[in-house]
């Protein structure tokens, strides 16, 4: 149910494609399994563990998800933290969501990544109202060898609601180019792509995913501003990129909203939407994100409106699937209340 002081931003119907559901679990969802596990001694309750997602850096970051995946341990987890997810995203008006999860980094607790990835699929199908679909992340860190194993996997799922591959991890120390036979293979497959690129590597990464990886979308792409001809190759060819302005500042990509490219995407027709990445991680919401497009990158009303139709046109619907949703979010009475 929305809030009574809800704004605009809040009661809006949208559409998020860069969502980690690592990164999504509601804290009292994730403070329940870090109390099933024998919890940790330096986060003694629910305030600790919300002071415990404030990151120096990049690193940091990956460091504070490696410990948090410590208390992701059973098929049963997954299926609790998913339900968990889609009833907290379905209260903030999400209809539909592309997102990410990453078998890989739990290979170490002993699980599998399709029954897993079924343990996911129950947990989601509990929530009406929002139709959540799955892109399992090869993690980098684990080479390209373990990422084509892992696709094998996956190809069995095709058609189970996990319809792409992504590579999201420690970019800044794997390049994207060793992955071109396993983005090649899942293309076969008949799968849709992304890469994470221009987050924690510079400009070069973002080149090097296009030329090697050939991905449907990029994931994040802040760094492209750093090569102008970047800009002008990703607005001839239309590329688009799942932008996630507030997690780039809570990682320290970029030092403040303002710095964020998607005014510039936006002016050189780039194809964009907006996204949450780590929402409970980052302490952020879709909303948060709308409301820091008007209020430092000079975004109106009416062109918040384009980004979540951006959103619905880049998402991997068929095209008659993606009509529909555009009219449900036009003829939803909240598309068109500006009172707040």
């Amino acid at each position: 149910m929305t809030h009574p002081n809800a704004t605009w931003h809040d009661r809006v119907p949208k559409v998020e494609l860069h969502l980690h559901l690592e990164g999504a679990i509601p804290l009292d969802a994730l403070w329940t399994l870090v109390q099933k596990y024998g919890g940790d001694p330096d986060v003694p309750d629910v305030a600790a563990l919300q002071t415990k997602f404030v990151y120096r850096d990049f690193p940091h970051f990956i460091q504070t998800w490696v410990w948090q995946t410590r208390f992701l341990r059973e098929y049963d987890d997954f299926t609790f933290i998913a339900e968990a997810i889609a009833r907290d995203l379905a209260a903030q008006n999400v209809r539909y969501v592309e997102a990410f999860c990453s078998p890989p980094d739990f290979t170490r607790h002993g699980l599998r990544a399709q029954p897993l990835i079924e343990a996911i699929r129950t947990g989601l199908d509990r929530v009406h109202g929002i139709t959540v679909q799955l892109v399992p992340d090869l993690v980098r860190d684990f080479g390209p060898l373990h990422g084509l194993r892992l696709l094998m996997e996956l190809a069995e799922l095709k058609g189970a609601g996990v319809i792409g591959i992504g590579i999201g991890g420690s970019e800044q120390a794997f390049p994207p180019e060793p992955f071109a036979p396993v983005y090649a293979e899942a293309r076969r497959i008949g799968f849709h792509t992304s890469a994470h690129a221009g987050e924690a590597a510079g400009a070069a990464s973002i080149w090097g995913a296009l030329r090697a990886l050939n991905p449907d979308r990029i994931g994040h792409g802040t760094r492209a501003v750093e090569d102008p001809a970047l800009i002008d190759y990703l607005a001839e060819h239309r590329v688009p990129i799942e932008c996630n302005p507030l997690s780039n500042v809570r990682t320290g990509v970029i030092p403040s909203v303002d710095k964020h490219p998607a005014r510039l995407f936006f002016e050189r027709g780039i194809p964009f939407s907006v996204n949450t990445d780590d929402p409970k991680m980052f302490g952020n919401s879709l909303a948060d994100e709308y409301r820091a497009l008007e209020q430092h990158l000079g975004f109106s009303r009416d062109e918040v409106r384009q980004v979540i139709l951006n959103g619905i046109e880049t998402a991997w619907l068929e095209p008659d699937a993606k009509r529909r949703l555009a009219a449900a979010f036009r003829s939803d009475p909240n598309w068109r209340n500006d009172s707040a």
